[in-house]
């Protein structure tokens, strides 16, 4: 971590600054063997046009080894039936309609963790997919935040980084009342690879810190308790879960969007009612004075939400998880 002081020089209509930043090295390119140099241009329109140039020095920087890919064929493995879901305009045929959405194969330690569905614009995630196995036996990592490599490639020599995701100064203390939620959380990783995994910000999104910490995480252990007695013939506990956010009318920083909810949904065959069972629930992401529940909602019921309040004809599981 590295301090640089700040200075100003003025002149008729520019002011140049160089901030006074404590830089986390949570960047987007990585080369183990040399330092990178990087400038970002920032414009910020005000009335007398200040723009900021930052100049960050990093090396040895934290990266999951992702793949961007056109259709999500090399990680289907976790949607039911191995079927991505269908999001119209955004998401079809297992495959982005959209060049702003960016389909991921979550890589990390050499082996496919989850799939993530990420809004370049919106630099929040769209939806993350992923297996319950149930818990493993560790404790929460002390993880440092990772970047996507893949999401934004160097093109030139000045290449203005981090253009298409969030990174760690994006979500700055004490402000928005906001912290970084897993849509994919940790709590339900089967080992600790993959949990540390889930530590990358395609994953998070900005969540309320006492909705994250309230309803949203006892949302999150009752969904394990739920889907531990989903058993498959071969008696392993197995659901297919998503979890997604609906983006919101505020950014932090004019950059990462607030999502106005957040939603999640599993799909599990119970081998002992020898039956599909699905579960949802979506909630406002809004500061929480009192104790609240989240209350289980039908997947019909959640799909009905999300037509209403984003996307029309959305269809998260083949066959609605009737199968």
């Amino acid at each position: 971590m590295r301090t640089w002081n700040s200075f100003r020089v003025h002149s008729e209509r520019f002011e140049f600054e160089l901030l006074n930043l404590s830089v986390e090295l949570h960047l987007c390119f990585y080369n183990p063997f040399f330092f990178i140099f990087w400038f970002v241009i920032e414009y910020v329109q005000m009335k007398m046009c200040p723009f900021v140039i930052s100049v960050l020095l990093a090396f040895g920087l934290p990266l999951i080894m992702t793949e961007v890919v056109k259709s999500f064929s090399a990680c289907s493995q976790f949607f039911l039936n191995e079927q991505p879901s269908v999001i119209p305009g955004i998401l079809e045929n297992s495959l982005s309609k959209d060049n702003r959405y960016k389909l991921i194969c979550q890589k990390y330690k050499n082996a496919y963790r989850f799939a993530t569905l990420y809004d370049t614009t919106n630099r929040i995630p769209v939806f993350s997919a992923y297996k319950y196995t149930e818990k493993g036996h560790f404790t929460r990592p002390n993880k440092e935040w990772m970047t996507e490599s893949e999401l934004d490639p160097p093109v030139a020599e000045m290449t203005v980084p981090c253009l298409n995701q969030a990174i760690s100064a994006d979500y700055c203390k004490n402000c928005y009342k906001v912290n970084r939620g897993h849509l994919f959380p940790c709590c339900h990783a089967a080992d600790l690879d993959t949990a540390e995994s889930t530590f990358t910000l395609t994953n998070v999104v900005p969540q309320k810190i006492s909705f994250n910490a309230g309803s949203w995480k006892r949302m999150e252990e009752e969904t394990k308790e739920i889907m531990d007695t989903c058993k498959n013939n071969n008696n392993e506990v197995l659901a297919h879960v998503l979890t997604g956010a609906i983006p919101g009318n505020n950014k932090m920083k004019k950059k990462v969007n607030i999502p106005s909810f957040m939603w999640m949904a599993f799909c599990c065959y119970n081998s002992t009612e020898n039956a599909w069972v699905s579960q949802a629930y979506w909630a406002p992401n809004e500061e929480e004075n009192t104790k609240v529940n989240i209350p289980k909602r039908s997947l019909l019921e959640l799909q009905g939400f999300l037509n209403a309040n984003w996307v029309q004809n959305v269809q998260l599981f083949e066959n609605n998880c009737t199968l």
